[in-house]
């Protein structure tokens, strides 16, 4: 597909997945991530011809105007929607494919200063949510969900769910289509702490009657150094 063709395919992906657009008017002072994508393809242009810096002169003005840093040289495919798009980074040898959904305050980003791929690979179908870091030469699978405010480090399975820093696979699935609902995502420390106190319910039963006297006396030790502790932030 031509360069214009992309461009024209960007614009028709807002008209057909935001319902928070009323006129195409607003296209063209609402939507920074979409002017982002439209300096990005001209920058991108350049870039697969050998020149350095022209695409990174368009780069600097596309992220003037929308803050938005996507580096020309990152790979970017079709029907790509970055929503609200403040904040968001795009690394050089980042790879997205198509039909990926981000959110502002997302970093695709890298952790090495090694030339070659350093920088994630994303692929078609993939909700990344706001505040994101996506760090590293790894791999999103297909169709699955990254968490708000998620740093990810390790690579993704296709269809799954990860959230918490670092981020931890909570879900696979294979409705892909679903949408990345974070009210529905499982809280994993609060399960962790419910398992952690449950067991610890569970070796105190086991323990002798002389060894339980003993815990509550201290217990009631360990309440009174809270007690102090809580008092001394007053």
């Amino acid at each position: 597909m031509n360069l214009f063709k992309l461009i024209k395919e960007d614009f028709a992906t807002i008209k057909k997945n935001d319902p928070a657009l009323h006129s195409p008017l607003e296209l063209f002072f609402n939507y920074p991530g979409l002017w982002a994508l439209f300096f990005y393809r001209i920058a991108h242009w350049f870039h697969k011809r050998g020149l350095r810096f022209i695409p990174r002169l368009i780069s600097a003005l596309g992220m003037f105007l929308t803050m938005i840093d996507i580096h020309p040289g990152a790979t970017i495919g079709r029907r790509v929607f970055i929503d609200h798009g403040v904040g968001v980074v795009i690394g050089e040898t980042a790879i997205i494919e198509d039909d990926v959904l981000i959110y502002q305050q997302v970093t695709l980003g890298g952790v090495s200063t090694s030339p070659g791929k350093r920088h994630p690979t994303v692929q078609s179908g993939v909700v990344v949510g706001a505040g994101a870091k996506v760090l590293g030469n790894i791999v999103i699978g297909k169709d699955s969900k990254i968490g708000a405010n998620s740093v990810v480090i390790k690579d993704v399975p296709p269809c799954a769910t990860a959230v918490g820093i670092p981020a931890r696979i909570v879900r696979c699935a294979d409705e892909a289509s679903q949408p990345l609902s974070h009210n529905q995502i499982p809280d994993v420390n609060r399960e962790i702490f419910q398992y952690l106190l449950k067991r610890i319910e569970v070796l105190e039963e086991a323990l002798p009657q002389e060894k339980k006297e003993r815990i509550k006396e201290m217990d009631h030790e360990l309440d009174e150094l809270y007690d102090n502790f809580i008092h001394s932030m007053d």
